[in-house]
């Protein structure tokens, strides 16, 4: 039986204002979908069943004739239809208003609202990262640490595509390894880089060393802001996109490993 959350019909419905809406056959309506049409004061009715109509009452029509009006003149570039919506209210706007931004196509949130500020961090996530790599790349650093931020940074963007365009994430590995090995690596890393969990920075450890732990919990930061944006009810849509952030904090950890057994250094492990 699939759900039809209150997410789905503003944006099947983000541009129409129908007076009945009509339950696909095999769907049902969540409670706050069901509370969001009738705000709209949008009947509902379940797929084949009949509207009942009610009985006509009889009206006698009396002939009246009516002067002739002039034709109105409507200006051809006159812009009828509202360009965008209210995703909490379903207000129409003809032009946006300044503290309101895009969620996605023409369906507007506040600027604080959970969704926005989890973009915002995931922005300034990507920004670390390529200032990072930047810093690494100055410091004459060997290349793989730079390729593994990369592909760590290409997850990063493909994340906030998937959120904007609302589409599904996908990616099965980070920095060539898959989901259930991160796992593994940044469990036990003393197994496979014979380094100790979590060794706890310190600026004896070089820039690169703090410029990693410091992409590890901007990490960390954007997982709680994104469980935020994606929290409807004692529920979490976007798990995808979630899980991934979780890895990715697990990616960094590895790579802090890595980088103290000179996994990064010019020809591997001294």
């Amino acid at each position: 039986m699939k759900v039809i959350t209150e997410a789905a019909l503003r944006l099947e419905l983000k541009c129409e204002e129908p007076e009945v809406y009509v339950i696909p056959e095999g769907s049902l309506l969540s409670p706050a979908a069901r509370e969001y049409l009738s705000q709209r004061k949008i009947k509902i009715r379940k797929a084949g069943e009949v509207e009942k109509q009610k009985p006509e009452k009889e009206v006698k029509v009396v002939a009246t004739e009516l002067p002739e009006l002039p034709p109105v003149e409507v200006p051809k570039d006159t812009e009828l239809k509202p360009k965008y919506t209210d995703y909490a209210t379903g207000a129409f706007y003809m032009k946006k208003p300044e503290h309101m931004t895009q969620l996605y196509g023409n369906v507007l949130v506040n600027k604080d609202n959970p969704r926005i500020y989890f973009r915002g961090k995931l922005d300034s996530l990507q920004a670390q990262v390529v200032f990072a790599q930047a810093m690494m790349a100055s410091l004459g650093e060997n290349q793989k640490i730079i390729d593994d931020l990369n592909d760590v940074l290409r997850s990063l963007r493909e994340m906030m595509r998937c959120d904007v365009l609302d589409e599904a994430f996908h990616n099965e590995t980070i920095i060539g390894l898959t989901h259930e090995e991160l796992r593994a690596h940044s469990h036990n890393p003393m197994k496979y880089y014979k380094i100790k969990a979590m060794v706890l920075p310190d600026y004896s450890m070089g820039v690169e060393y703090a410029l990693l732990n410091q992409i590890r919990t901007a990490i960390r930061e954007t997982e709680v802001a994104a469980a935020g944006a994606y929290k409807e009810g004692n529920q979490y849509t976007h798990g995808d996109i979630i899980e991934e952030l979780n890895r990715l904090s697990s990616a960094l950890h590895i790579m802090m490993c890595k980088y103290l057994a000179g996994d990064y250094q010019q020809g591997g492990r001294p």
